[in-house]
């Protein structure tokens, strides 16, 4: 078996195999390149020496058995029995749901959530998404602190599992998603950086060093992310990746690493004869990230739209904290602007960030579903201090509109797992360092975030505490009782309604018309012939929807279409989607 390996700085490279070691030789072909040859077979252990140093992973290794500090394992994909014949799933006309390995069930294994996806397939997403999946220390965490960006956490069940999951999602018809994280690595078992420069300290992110994209050696770095992005699509059948916190990705050459990363999955796609896409998570609401490379963009697919989340929080909770403040002076408002035009930001002022951001969306060259719409994440829930859902601060009623306007709006909607049945359980930040010092540097940074909050320090959840990850993990009894029952039948509803009406996945992000009253707390919006209207204050509202005969599609509380002169009676803290005729 070839082995091979980027270590332009070294000047001597071993490998060692099953307890073999052998010098590497440099490739003439290609400059900071080492290879060689040894017996090998699927699971065998290896790893890299440089310079006489100890033996380390590879940095592109396939499996870390014993975790990202122990040897690689060698992994032959050929040798997995695919099931299911897979065409694709693209992305528009999608509804994607986050779901994280570790606490979708109590077990936290990629086979005990593939046991579970029944549920989502009834519930009718279209897309699981699933939170990273790269090795980190310990078995618990959120996965944002993983390394050896080629690998699957072994505690989730490693390559295999992760392909058991894909092929029964795919055989329930449902796309698979995984978000992957570019901008930096974990501190802990970290060692490209004694094989070549990964990193740069010319940029620096709110994790540390960049990750260096225009550096020296840049041009290495950069084939080794979209290399590690190429063979989650292609080795484990995924149809898209979710691309962590883009703004972080410091790139000044000309050509933009989400430029080449795009150019290379749509490369891929024509290849496999399957659609495969990619959705930026991003907070410079800048078109061009989401704009096709033909009309001088970057060509990313999609992006997170936290404008719309913001402003519907705000609307739906009345905070105004932090980022929230931009959105709490007029929520509505902000709300109707999200809905017709993308951002909130869009070049006006920010006074969280004291200055002006973003630039305006061309409506008529972007469709609506390359933005995502959601009421929840795991930033949004578990960045909270106790990490308690939106089902925790708002009534049900309130809980369904979040629903209606989610599963409505022009965008993608995306869910988070529990979400559908309003769960009681929160999603906490948990983690399960091995190193002590990290763990507590850790625990003590983010009770002095929230103590600046007002939050006392025995209020703020310990991340190593196992009871932590613990509570967040879903109770799956709740479905089956009420409030949590109401609540799934109300989203299978709106899933089902979005996928059987056109017009809730018409691309034309133009065509919504948005009316609201701040006082009265109303808003309502059309989509082609579809009337959609949310009642946020406690008391009834009369909306005006025209003369037009309207018929109600699905209602929160029971309600009739429209009076003789066009006005819709919708009780307090509910909602309802109509069709006009």
């Amino acid at each position: 078996m070839q082995f091979e390996v980027w270590a332009p700085q070294a000047g001597r490279v071993t490998l060692e195999c099953d307890g073999v070691t052998r010098r590497l030789e440099q490739d003439p072909e290609r400059p900071g390149w080492w290879c060689g040859r040894s017996e090998a077979r699927d699971g065998s252990r290896y790893g890299f020496a440089v310079d006489n140093g100890p033996v380390l992973p590879d940095p592109r290794s396939r499996r870390q058995p014993d975790g990202p500090d122990g040897l690689s394992a060698v992994v032959d994909h050929d040798r997995y029995p695919w099931r299911t014949p897979w065409a694709g799933r693209p992305l528009p006309g999608g509804v994607l749901y986050e779901l994280h390995v570790g606490t979708f069930t109590p077990g936290g294994t990629l086979d005990a959530a593939a046991a579970r996806l029944d549920h989502l397939a009834e519930l009718g997403v279209t897309h699981v998404q699933l939170m990273p999946l790269c090795p980190f220390p310990g078995r618990h965490g959120w996965g944002y602190e993983g390394v050896s960006l080629w690998a699957v956490h072994e505690p989730y069940g490693g390559p295999e599992a992760l392909k058991r999951f894909v092929d029964r999602a795919h055989e329930l018809g449902l796309g698979v998603v995984l978000d992957v994280v570019h901008n930096h690595l974990g501190p802990s078992g970290n060692y490209l950086p004694a094989f070549g420069p990964y990193f740069t300290d010319t940029h620096h992110t709110p994790w540390g060093v960049a990750v260096n994209l225009d550096a020296p050696g840049s041009d290495e770095v950069r084939a080794y992310l979209v290399g590690s992005a190429l063979s989650w699509l292609r080795d484990y059948r995924l149809d898209g990746l979710r691309l962590d916190a883009v703004h972080a990705l410091v790139d000044t050459r000309a050509c933009h690493f989400l430029e080449q990363l795009s150019a290379a999955v749509d490369a891929l796609a024509a290849d496999l004869g399957r659609p495969l896409f990619l959705i930026a998570e991003s907070d410079l609401n800048d078109p061009r990230i989401i704009t096709p490379r033909a009309e001088g963009g970057l060509g990313v697919h999609a992006q997170w739209n936290d404008d719309f989340h913001h402003a519907l929080h705000t609307a739906l909770t009345g905070e105004s904290q932090g980022y929230y403040a931009d959105f709490a002076r007029d929520p509505l408002a902000a709300l109707a602007k999200t809905l017709t035009r993308g951002y909130f930001h869009d070049g006006t002022w920010s006074s969280f960030r004291g200055r002006g951001h973003g630039r305006p969306l061309d409506r008529a060259r972007t469709a609506a579903h390359r933005l995502t719409g959601y009421s929840q994440t795991h930033d949004q829930i578990g960045n909270r201090a106790q990490g308690d859902r939106l089902a925790a601060l708002v009534s049900p009623g309130l809980a369904a509109c979040a629903a209606t306007l989610t599963l409505t709006a022009p965008f993608t909607p995306m869910l988070f797992m529990g979400e559908e049945w309003a769960a009681g359980t929160p999603w906490q930040f948990f983690t399960d360092h091995t190193d002590p010092e990290l763990a507590r540097a850790v625990r003590d940074g983010r009770r002095r975030e929230f103590a600046a909050h007002g939050w006392r320090e025995e209020d703020v959840p310990d991340p190593q505490d196992p009871a932590t990850r613990e509570r967040s993990c879903l109770d799956w009894s709740e479905p089956g009782r009420e409030p949590h029952a109401r609540v799934l039948d109300w989203y299978r509803r709106l899933i089902a309604l979005r996928a059987r009406e056109p017009d809730l996945t018409d691309p034309d992000l133009a065509d919504s018309r948005v009316a609201h009253d701040a006082a009265a707390r109303w808003l309502a919006f059309r989509r082609g012939d579809i009337r959609v209207a949310v009642n946020l204050g406690p008391g009834p509202a009369a909306i005006p929807l025209g003369n037009r005969p309207a018929r109600v599609l699905a209602a929160w509380e029971p309600v009739t279409g429209p009076d003789p002169d066009g006005l819709l009676h919708l009780p307090g803290e509910s909602s309802v989607v109509l069709v006009q005729e």
